[in-house]
């Protein structure tokens, strides 16, 4: 009789505890969550299983004081095709031990703290007055430089205005079913040559396709991400692994 009731009392503390583990509220990596702004008081924050991984789950969280609160998600997202790797942004630390630092070109979404400066999508101006923040319309002279070589790498400008210099670029309103609306990731602030260009939020392919290396969900879910953030609030989006 003992070693029934044994076993009863462990099935239920195992059920508790997948209860727990499934249910808890997300927490910014620790690793992570001293290296954001002092101003920002808006996060999104993306978690992964694993590094590899090209799936993950998103949140919207606000600052109150020190503490962070949830005020939307989990929301289905999608990562790099080889998940994330160590990225540059506003965190100072370096990338824990085993992780892979993010090179231009590897299919991996960054992991840090990133400044989100700007949105951008097909709509002309006088459609984008739900968005808080600054706007860049996508016009067919509008670009992303990922040229390493450029003094514009990892800048989206305008190819009719600015000389060229580069080799390399990503025509961004031939992606119209991609980045009908979107916002730039500030990865790679420096513009260091080969450390990773052109990182933004935007629609995913396809429900639960990876990227090249950006974090992309669905076109209803996108829409709430951006109409949430607030260039007054000066928002980062936070990405990483759910064990750190």
């Amino acid at each position: 009789m003992k070693k029934r009731y044994a076993v009863i009392i462990a099935v239920l503390l195992l059920g508790a505890l997948i209860v727990w583990f499934t249910t808890r509220g997300p927490r910014i990596p620790s690793v992570l969550v001293s290296s954001i702004p002092g101003e920002c008081t808006q996060v999104v924050l993306v978690l992964s299983p694993y590094a590899e991984s090209e799936q993950a789950r998103l949140w919207l969280m606000e600052r109150n004081g020190e503490n962070w609160r949830v005020v939307n998600g989990p929301i289905p997202a999608t990562l790099g095709h080889n998940g994330l790797a160590w990225g540059a942004g506003e965190h100072h630390a370096k990338a824990p031990a085993g992780f892979r630092v993010k090179l231009e070109g590897d299919l991996c979404s960054p992991a840090g703290v990133f400044r989100i400066p700007f949105a951008f999508g097909i709509a002309p101006t006088s459609k984008a007055g739900w968005l808080k923040l600054p706007y860049t319309p996508l016009t067919p002279t509008i670009i992303g430089v990922d040229d390493p070589h450029s003094a514009h790498y990892n800048e989206v400008v305008d190819s009719a205005i600015v000389e060229r210099d580069w080799d390399s670029n990503e025509p961004m309103q031939r992606y119209q079913r991609l980045y009908e609306w979107g916002a730039f990731i500030g990865h790679n602030p420096a513009r260091g040559p080969g450390v990773g260009s052109c990182i933004f939020l935007h629609l995913w392919p396809a429900p639960g396709v990876g990227t090249s290396g950006c974090t992309a969900m669905s076109a209803e879910d996108l829409r709430t991400v951006l109409a949430w953030l607030d260039a007054a609030k000066h928002p980062c989006i936070v990405q990483g692994l759910e064990g750190w």
